[in-house]
């Protein structure tokens, strides 16, 4: 059983910043990638961000620039720098963990909410 804890979500005024933690535990298991998603409600889940053991990441055009992912392998944990934060960043935002085996896990969800 793998258990994803996220955290670091609440509400920022637009400019403002935040940090998302997640952290992986669980059976052994072997990860591959680890990285953020985040869905509005009515829209689809998009990716935000995705970064794999050797450090190879992948941004999403809409925050590059403003947001910056990084990982601690020893930790199983993944983090998220959210600056220059919008109103259309405001979503739940999901961790997402990928294994060598081809499972994938989600975390609950955090919701980010950008507004003054």
């Amino acid at each position: 059983q793998v258990q994803l804890v996220e955290s670091g979500g609440g509400l920022v005024q637009p400019g403002g910043s935040l940090r998302l933690s997640c952290a992986a535990s669980g059976s052994s298991f072997a990860i591959y990638r680890m990285g953020w998603y985040r869905q509005v409600t009515g829209k689809e889940r998009e990716l935000v961000a995705t970064i794999t053991t050797g450090g190879v990441t992948n941004i999403a055009d809409s925050v590059k620039g403003r947001f910056t992912i990084s990982r601690d392998n020893a930790k199983k944990a993944v983090y998220l720098q959210m600056n220059g934060m919008k109103p259309e960043d405001t979503a739940v935002y999901y961790c997402n963990v990928l294994a060598y085996n081809g499972q994938q896990y989600w975390g609950q969800g955090t919701q980010v909410t950008v507004s003054s």
